[in-house]
């Protein structure tokens, strides 16, 4: 436990399960080196030491709630949240998906800014109203670009520094220092050491759109090197439905579904491409992981993953298997210089680009940050 004393950030999350203990991470170190201590607070899922020392803050507070807890007016988690905020000098709450947002603007009366993850938070019109309602305290940001756009068609009228974008990012040395080995990797998922692997991590969900990835490698599948597989990491509910597709495309053989697997990124060295078929992924982490472990990648061209990718990596149009099916067979036929270049171009662009020296230079320059915050040091 921290001192209380001084000023202090609140970032109040909805949970820390996937990816959303890293999240925490990237806005904590925001304010490494300045003077503001950071209170990281989870409104659902139980406490954990792991996800605690994950959350780089110098609190860390579980409210272990239950997802059916929080719905309707989630009176207690706003007394507990203002609680919270009595006991120490908080200057700004960092609120993450919708939520915390709520409770964050009507438990409080500090200044909010919310963060958005996914697509279609401002559709409904009871969240319109809700944005009218706080828009004097309340900043948005998206993820993305396409996630800053989708808010600002749902709230046209507010002010566009209003509703900003802040990627999100990785630890770029920490990420290249965790890799395993090619050949370690490929031993962890039991794969051939000489095979070609095309990669593919995320949840088993229609979101996700894996079956295009199968249509296409059946496609190219008998102009790829001899013994190519498709690895697919990840689990969900088209589990069945997707190795029934493979079986019918008669793929069964060269696709491996390897299901969860902790810390996946660090054996992204054992793939040769990394092929992402998402249907409007809000951002795409993904894609940083495999870029930076230098691992060529293929992505469709919406949602947030243009943006990642820009010009180091190849894009095809939602569901179009022959167009990725072209595309796994060019990076098939790389040499390996050609290979390199692009591979270190990529890894350059997450150093820009996404590393969270970029997004704390991009953060502290918001106008609704320094209206709250002032100029700050974070040199």
């Amino acid at each position: 436990m921290s001192d209380l004393a001084g000023p202090r950030i609140l970032q109040f999350c909805h949970c820390h399960y996937g990816p959303f203990a890293d999240v925490a991470r990237q806005y904590a170190v925001l304010f490494r080196d300045t003077p503001y201590q950071v209170t990281t607070v989870y409104l659902t899922d139980p406490p954990d030491e792991t996800v605690a020392a994950q959350s780089a803050s110098d609190e860390v507070i579980f409210f272990d709630y239950d997802g059916r807890d929080v719905r309707g007016l989630k009176l207690d988690a706003m007394r507990r949240l203002r609680e919270i905020v009595a006991a120490r000098d908080v200057r700004l709450i960092l609120a993450h998906r919708f939520k915390p947002i709520h409770i964050a603007c009507w438990g409080t009366s500090l200044p909010v800014i919310g963060v958005h993850h996914a697509f279609g938070d401002y559709e409904r019109l009871t969240h319109k109203l809700f944005a009218r309602c706080f828009h004097k305290r309340l900043g948005l940001l998206g993820v993305s670009d396409a996630i800053r756009d989708d808010i600002r068609r749902g709230v046209p009228s507010w002010p566009a520094d209003r509703i900003e974008t802040l990627h999100n990012r990785i630890d770029v040395d920490a990420v290249r220092g965790g890799l395993l080995t090619r050949a370690a990797a490929r031993e962890r998922l039991g794969l051939p050491q000489e095979a070609f692997v095309i990669g593919n991590v995320g949840r088993l969900h229609p979101d996700k759109d894996q079956a295009t990835l199968l249509r296409a490698f059946a496609r190219a599948r008998n102009a790829l090197p001899a013994g190519a597989l498709l690895v697919i990491l990840g689990k969900g509910r088209l589990e069945q439905t997707l190795k029934a597709q493979a079986a019918e495309l008669g793929i069964a053989e060269q696709v491996r579904f390897l299901g969860q697997l902790p810390e996946a990124w660090k054996a992204f060295p054992a793939f040769d491409v990394f092929a992402l078929s998402s249907d409007h992924e809000p951002f795409g982490m993904v894609l940083l992981e495999a870029m930076a472990a230098e691992v060529p990648v293929i992505a469709t061209n919406c949602g947030g993953a243009p943006e990642v990718v820009g010009e180091c990596g190849a894009l095809f149009q939602l569901g179009d298997d022959a167009a990725l099916a072209m595309l796994l067979l060019e990076q098939a036929a790389w040499q390996p210089e050609r290979r390199r270049a692009a591979t270190q171009t990529a890894l350059a662009r997450v150093r820009t680009a996404f590393s969270d020296e970029a997004a704390r230079s991009r953060f502290f320059a918001l106008p609704m940050v320094r209206a709250v915050l002032g100029p700050t040091n974070h040199a």
